[in-house]
């Protein structure tokens, strides 16, 4: 039997504001609660758990504690497991933690669990080749931001300059991205797609679906505020055509170049044709908003 007072908290050091006081407050409102951190994995110096790992520890919940990327990884090492994740508000944006409990605060959170207020959910999610996106996937050459917005955040003001220019360079004379399967939107495609998972099912519920949002701009000043918008993962900012709510989708470049990604923030690459789908969350998560 798994104790679900004990608890294993995941922790990514360089995430938001998770600082060492942020993770110690975390810890003195757990025990109040009679929850027990028993451990502490501060990734990604330290291995993430493995079903096995937390099956025989009988740990029946792991607490996340950082942003979206650290929440991404976890969620796709423990795809199976017959455990539940705690996602808490650790990072800059907090996409998930939002979608599961709302603007709750992390005392508010373990305050729901400790009185046993919350559900298990499997939420719809987007899955592509390159990857899995739980709280947003963008994709077009637009998506060069996020470089910039990494050396920012490492304070690397050269290459801050530099991954601007090319951001910049990126969004205006970029490879457009169009909707193909089923057409949606303009035919000369766009420099940023946006997809959303939507739906917050209980266990058993269905897949949901996604929302797609297209993003343009007629000026490099339009692109300028866009990118900034990116970089602060407010991605809901700046001119946009909203194409819909969708199951599949599949998108090309308009001229044949690999299709540049960030998924849950995190950068990747696709091939020029790629089909994205939605599917259900592969472990249970502890939500304590209503549905």
């Amino acid at each position: 039997m798994t104790d679900t007072a004990n608890i294993w908290l995941v922790a990514n050091p360089a995430s938001g504001s998770n600082d060492e006081e942020a993770l110690k407050a975390l810890k003195s409102q757990c025990e109040e609660r009679g929850l027990c951190l028993t451990r502490r994995i501060a990734f990604p110096r330290e291995d993430l758990p493995t079903p096995a790992e937390l099956d025989e520890a009988g740990i029946g919940i792991v607490a996340v504690f950082a942003g979206d990327g650290t929440i991404n990884a976890l969620i796709t090492a423990l795809e199976g497991w017959r455990g539940a994740v705690l996602v808490l508000p650790g990072g800059t944006m907090n996409l998930l933690s939002i979608r599961l409990h709302g603007e709750k605060t992390s005392s508010q959170i373990v305050d729901d669990v400790s009185r046993g207020a919350t559900r298990r959910v499997r939420p719809a999610i987007v899955r592509c080749e390159a990857g899995t996106a739980l709280a947003g996937l963008l994709v077009g050459p637009a998506t060069a931001w996020g470089d910039v917005r990494e050396a920012m955040r490492d304070i690397d003001i050269p290459g801050f300059v530099g991954e601007t220019i090319a951001a910049v360079e990126k969004s205006t004379a970029g490879e457009m991205v169009r909707c193909v399967e089923p057409p949606a939107g303009s035919p000369d495609g766009y420099p940023l797609l946006m997809f959303t998972p939507e739906g917050l099912n209980d266990v058993g519920g269905a897949d949901g679906h996604f929302s797609l949002k297209a993003y343009h701009a007629d000026n490099v000043g339009d692109f300028m505020k866009q990118g900034l918008a990116i970089m602060r993962r407010n991605f809901r900012e700046g001119p946009h055509d909203d194409l819909g709510n969708f199951e599949a989708m599949t998108l090309e470049s308009a001229e044949g170049g690999a299709l540049a990604l960030l998924i849950d923030g995190e950068a990747a690459e696709i091939s020029a044709t790629a089909r994205f789908e939605t599917a259900t969350c592969g472990v249970d998560l502890i939500a304590t908003a209503r549905g």
